[in-house]
């Protein structure tokens, strides 16, 4: 079980990285285009992810946004198929 700490962390990471991508995760959910438990699932996947001091500076210098995630991203798929929308 990850801590809330941890939980919290990756959550924001997750929601940074779709905002930098041009997602919105509440609006894709609204639209039917994801699951709710999909974003729960993209978070317990990226707390598996073992750079995410890296996915940190990576988000702070793409601050004006990315047509890509990273290669390391564990949602890369995810964010693709949200994008191709």
């Amino acid at each position: 079980m990850q801590s809330d700490k941890t939980l919290k962390r990756h959550a924001a990471l997750v929601d940074r990285m779709a905002g930098t991508l041009g997602l919105d995760l509440e609006e894709s959910a609204l639209r039917g285009e994801l699951r709710v438990d999909e974003i729960g699932d993209a978070v317990l996947a990226c707390t598996g992810c073992e750079s995410p001091g890296a996915c940190e500076h990576w988000l702070d210098a793409h601050s004006d946004g990315s047509d890509q995630p990273p290669d390391y991203c564990r949602n890369a798929g995810l964010f693709a198929r949200l994008m191709v929308r």
